[in-house]
């Protein structure tokens, strides 16, 4: 018994250490002047962009120009460089979205895409 006080005793202590981390950050984000919105909305979700364009030739979709805007649950992220891999969760299921640096605003990638979490809540629009 006293080996699962202790178990427990260490995951309290880990959330407390989570969450502390999570605040300092929210806390950087604010004095850098974002504001942490929380009024972004999306247009779809994973299982309906399946369902319209997984069918489709990459040559078909660019041409068509789609606009569209996603949000979930940041669950993987591949760091490459200039470029990345995000898989994010939603209520549909799970989407890849590739995020190059060159389509971001000067310094997203690096001063804030580089700092997010797994399991971090992110919206995204193309």
């Amino acid at each position: 018994m006293s080996e699962q006080n202790a178990q427990g005793a260490d995951e309290v202590v880990d959330l407390n250490n989570e969450m502390k981390a999570r605040r300092e950050k929210l806390a950087a984000l604010r004095e850098q002047g974002i504001p942490f919105p929380n009024d972004f909305r999306r247009d779809r979700t994973s299982d309906q962009l399946h369902a319209e364009f997984d069918a489709k030739e990459a040559e078909e979709l660019e041409a068509l120009n789609i606009e569209v805007s996603v949000a979930g649950r940041m669950m993987t992220r591949r760091i490459m460089g200039k470029a990345s891999f995000v898989t994010l969760q939603d209520v549909g299921g799970r989407i890849q979205l590739y995020v190059a640096r060159d389509d971001l605003p000067e310094g997203v990638y690096n001063e804030q895409f580089k700092k997010w979490d797994l399991g971090d809540i992110l919206g995204a629009e193309r």
